[in-house]
């Protein structure tokens, strides 16, 4: 496992929450140290979970996505196909990109919001994907970037039930891995057992997010 040299302790704001970008490409392993850092207390807000309560029945979001790509990319029960979406966009970088316009003002108001209820001296992470795409680095005080060998993220997703060329076609719109290290502040490496996972994830707590008598 690899671990970001850190010369000192993350300084924590006095008047908000610390805030923690956790991003990595898709397959990743996101997920498990999102839950892993909720395990040890933090508030994890899902970038994910956003993005599907946004386009959700009924939604601004939804409304405007199907008067954009049309009612095709609508399941039976009037919920968004994400599938159907997915397969429309991430072959297209100019319908990709519309969507991105369409709806990541929507999913970045609703996560600061969700982030903005948690309390001063407690630990706000967001958990997404597209932290370097979007820019969105200087807006945390501790950037997580998760990595996984390719051949591994190739194998979690196929067994997600993507086909490998949908899975690298999806890795092919994100950044790379030279992109997410230049801004990350601390590298973890998701390539080898659980266990090895929550030895970082705990050394990761410990030294860069934990400060005695701060966190309950």
């Amino acid at each position: 496992m690899r671990h970001t040299p850190a010369p000192c302790s993350t300084r924590r704001p006095t008047d908000r929450a610390l805030r923690v970008g956790l991003t990595g490409g898709i397959g990743s392993g996101k997920s498990t140290v999102a839950c892993l850092l909720e395990e040890r207390g933090a508030v994890v807000t899902s970038a994910d979970e956003v993005a599907r309560d946004v386009v959700s029945p009924g939604s601004d979001g939804l409304a405007a996505v199907v008067a954009e790509f049309g009612e095709g990319i609508l399941a039976p029960d009037g919920s968004l196909d994400r599938s159907a979406l997915g397969r429309l966009v991430f072959s297209d970088d100019l319908r990709r990109a519309r969507l991105e316009e369409l709806l990541l003002p929507l999913i970045a108001a609703e996560a600061w919001a969700r982030m903005d209820t948690v309390p001063a001296g407690q630990v706000a992470v967001y958990d997404v994907p597209l932290l370097v795409e979007g820019q969105m680095q200087d807006l945390f005080d501790l950037v997580v970037v998760i990595e996984a060998e390719l051949e591994l993220r190739l194998e979690r997703l196929t067994e997600r039930g993507m086909t490998r060329d949908e899975a690298l076609a999806r890795m092919a719109v994100q950044a790379t891995d030279e992109e997410r290290r230049a801004v990350a502040d601390v590298i973890l490496s998701n390539s080898g057992t659980l266990e090895d996972l929550r030895a970082e994830v705990d050394r990761l707590w410990s030294t860069r997010i934990l400060e005695p008598g701060t966190i309950a």
